[in-house]
């Protein structure tokens, strides 16, 4: 599958796929806070609150996401879930 791929228009194989590659891609390091995506995401993401509300339920669940970008729909990089948040929230990524 050529990547980046359009992640509006993947199944749920098609997006776990992409997302190890990524992880590959991007030497297990995540795209946002570029630490090691086995391990938490740092400190300095995790102090800032996010607000569970505005995201899907169990949007935290799964610790490793595949991120893309929300105005074109083109996959970026796999991404801690926090920082996924963070990027939603703090910068509308």
């Amino acid at each position: 599958m050529k990547k980046p791929a359009n992640y509006t228009t993947l199944n749920k194989q098609e997006k776990r796929e992409i997302r190890e590659y990524y992880i590959k891609a991007q030497n297990n390091l995540c795209y946002w806070c570029n630490e090691d995506l086995n391990k938490p995401a740092p400190k300095r993401i995790t102090d800032k609150k996010i607000d569970l509300t505005l995201f899907p339920e169990n949007f935290l669940q799964y610790p490793i996401h595949l991120q893309h970008n929300h105005k074109t729909g083109m996959t970026e990089g796999a991404v801690h879930s926090y920082c996924n948040a963070v990027m939603w929230q703090y910068y509308a990524l």
